[in-house]
């Protein structure tokens, strides 16, 4: 996926989840945060970061903030990436060969899982997560707490009672980490989860990205430590 009209700017706060005071040509200017999560690692004063400039006269906020340097790793945080990335994953075939039908947000039980494909010997449902947390290399999901996340795993475990593969799908939103690991520190209760749907049959993919500010795109397959 390909972003336009990408600036970069030094980030200087975030009075709250949904905005950011950014630095842009000399002047501060109100950015929309596209990521809700706490992303505090992420978000320091100083850090260079890149907003696209949406060009809709009506919005309130002028930017979208979409990526943060950390160290020497550029991250997108930007939470729509993830299911954008892995619909042109799903499109190619890389999951299922030759699929006839990619239907994002469809429903499976109490949840809207993010997507259901096919092709002519399997239905399956995915649901996607994007990860933006890295600690000494390790992807780490979540950053904070999701019983939403808990709900959406034993969902899954329901779609395969039911006949159908199901994926748990770990978007990666960097590149050169060791493995993806879940985040027993942060809520022991998901990762807890994920390691049960593994062992009922749901297919666990983590996929880390080729990050540049004007694009995110899979690069492969990551090894995950559960």
């Amino acid at each position: 996926m390909r972003y336009e009209n990408v600036r970069e700017g030094v980030f200087l706060s975030r009075p709250n989840r949904f905005i950011a005071y950014v630095e842009l040509d000399g002047r501060a200017e109100v950015c929309h945060v596209k990521n809700t999560g706490r992303c505090r690692e992420l978000l320091v004063p100083g850090a260079a970061v890149w907003v696209t400039e949406s060009g809709n006269p009506a919005r309130r906020t002028r930017f979208d903030l979409i990526a943060v340097q950390k160290g020497g790793r550029l991250i997108n945080m930007d939470s729509a990436a993830p299911n954008r990335v892995f619909g042109e994953y799903l499109a190619s075939g890389l999951l299922l060969p030759s699929p006839t039908l990619i239907k994002p947000e469809t429903r499976f039980g109490d949840s809207r899982l993010d997507f259901y494909v096919e092709n002519h010997e399997t239905r399956a449902f995915c649901e996607v997560k994007g990860v933006t947390l890295e600690e000494n290399g390790v992807a780490l999901f979540p950053d904070a707490p999701t019983e939403r996340g808990v709900k959406h795993l034993k969902e899954l475990v329901k779609c395969v009672e039911a006949g159908f593969s199901a994926w748990a799908v770990f978007i990666i939103q960097m590149s050169d980490v060791r493995y993806f690991a879940p985040n027993r520190v942060t809520h022991p209760a998901f990762a807890e989860s994920l390691k049960q749907a593994g062992a009922a049959g749901v297919g666990l993919l983590a996929l880390d990205c080729d990050v540049t500010p004007e694009s995110v795109t899979v690069r492969g397959g990551t090894a995950i430590r559960l």
